[in-house]
Order: structure tokens, then C-alpha cells, then sequence
């Protein structure tokens, strides 16, 4: 399997990219794997924490299989760029957090597929670029606008117009990843930072995130009643109820969301 489902811990699901013969280069064909395994997540609600994370020490993803699309002609393009469009949207559209675990080259695609996670660990071995100019195109998953967002207008012009690498230092001083760790500890990394996540409330973290995706791009004053709406979807759930009694006895939550599963299971891979 070129897309693989591990569950390293309760309420964990990691999505591990292994192409090693291309450096997980996406294809039409790896694209539409990486939707189906997303789909394959949202669908379980004991899942809580989502981490995209590659196999290999070399690359997390370095973009579009330039060989695969060097056939094309301009239709097979187009049917593939909806492909793709499906792929980087479900990334998006995922609903619980999602941490991208970056070790090795993250190109194009792939510097895109992490830029649509909430967080974003990465290896001191790790390098981002968005080459697209280089190649006669622009970034098209996401690039151009999930960038500016997270390091400011400038410093995404910096980028995308020259297409200059960065490494993992850089990256960190200017925001484009969360935290950097040691060259070949980026997944293990992002598993203790999935697994610390997901013991807290799975509403509550769905709320949150609902509540800092859609308030982004909206006045102030609207983004507040998203804040609202969010806030009261887990001030009025089970959740509150115990995380408060919890506090008050001094012991772990027991989640009523992740009621019927066990919280002591081993991970597990699918």
C-alpha cells in the first residue's frame, strides 16, 4: 500500500505515505489513496488525532510525479488536477487535528499537504520548497493562500517567487513549521504531541478547531459568534460535565464521546 493507516496509540490515526521508488512524488493514483484513507478516518469517530507522516527518512513528499504528467495531454491534466483538488481538500476538510510529521524534502505537493495540517513537526533534516514558477505553474494545493496565512504575505511572496529551499531552522523562525526535533524523531515526535491532543475532549477539540478554522478569514465581530457557537457546542455536551468532575476529584477524564471504547487498547495498525 502506498498510503498506509496505523494507529500508534487510542484515538490516534496516522496516514504514512510509502512510495519510496518516487519519494512519495504524488500521481494520480497516490492522490486518490490519500483521499480514501482520509474518508477511512473521518468516518471512525473514535479517532480524535490524525497524523500525515511519511516512511521514509529521506522525504515526506516531494509534489507531483513530474514523470507520471509528463504523458499528459492537456484533458488528462485536468482530470487529474481534480483529483488532486479532492486530496488536498480532504487534508482541509478533516475535522479533528491533524499534525503533519516532516522528515526529509517537503516539495511542492508535499510542502502543501503539511501547510493543510493544524501543526507541523519537522525533522532537522527536514527542507520545504515551493519550486512551482521553476516549472512553468504555480502552487495549486493550497500554496498560495494556506502560506501567506501562516508566515505572513511577504515572506510567502519570498518563497513562492523564488522557490528557494528552507530548512528546518528557518523554518521554525518564521513560523512555516511548530516545533523542530531531532533528524529521524519527527514521527515518533509527532505521536507523543497526537497522543497528548487526544486525551483531552474530542468535542472540545473539534470545537476549537472549527472555531480557529472559520474564524480566520471573517470581521471580527463574526468571528467571535463562530467562538460562540463553538464554545457552547462543548459547554453543552457530556464532555464539560466530566472534564469538570474530573478537575474536582483529581483523577484522568473518562470522555463520554469515547464512550464504548477502550482507553487502555495497544495501537494498532489497519
Amino acid at each position: 500500500m502506498t498510503v498506509q493507516i496505523e494507529r500508534p496509540a487510542p484515538h490516534v490515526a496516522e496516514l504514512v505515505m510509502n512510495r519510496p521508488a518516487t519519494l512519495n512524488a504524488l500521481s494520480t493514483e497516490q492522490a486518490r489513496r490519500l483521499t480514501a484513507a482520509l474518508a477511512q478516518v473521518a468516518a471512525d469517530d473514535q479517532v480524535g488525532v490524525v497524523i500525515l507522516a511519511s516512511a521514509l527518512d529521506r522525504a515526506y513528499c516531494v509534489g507531483a510525479d513530474l514523470k507520471e504528467r509528463a504523458e499528459f495531454d492537456d484533458d488528462e491534466l485536468r482530470a487529474q488536477r481534480a483529483v488532486f483538488v479532492e486530496a488536498f481538500g480532504s487534508v482541509l476538510a478533516t475535522g479533528v487535528p491533524m499534525i503533519a510529521a516532516v522528515e526529509g524534502y517537503a516539495f511542492g505537493g508535499g510542502c502543501e499537504l503539511a501547510l493543510a495540517c493544524d501543526l507541523i513537526v519537522a525533522s532537522e533534516s527536514a527542507q520545504f520548497a515551493l519550486p512551482e514558477v521553476g516549472l512553468g505553474l504555480i502552487p495549486g494545493g493550497g500554496g498560495t493562500q494556506l502560506l501567506p496565512r501562516r508566515i505572513g504575505l511577504n515572506r510567502a511572496a519570498d518563497l513562492i517567487l523564488t522557490g528557494r529551499r528552507v530548512a528546518a531552522d528557518e523554518a521554525l523562525r518564521i513560523g512555516l513549521v511548530d516545533r523542530v526535533v531531532p533528524a529521524g524523531s519527527a514521527r515518533s515526535s509527532a505521536r507523543r504531541l497526537a497522543a497528548d491532543i487526544a486525551a483531552k475532549s474530542p468535542v472540545s477539540l473539534r470545537s476549537a478547531k472549527q472555531a480557529l478554522r472559520q474564524g480566520l478569514d471573517v470581521e471580527l465581530a463574526a468571528g467571535m459568534l463562530i467562538e460562540d457557537a463553538a464554545w457552547r457546542a462543548a459547554a453543552f455536551s457530556p464532555d464539560r460535565i466530566e472534564g469538570v468532575a474530573a478537575f474536582v476529584e483529581k483523577r484522568e477524564p473518562r470522555w463520554p464521546s469515547w464512550a464504548g471504547a477502550d482507553p487502555t487498547a495497544e495501537g494498532h495498525r489497519d
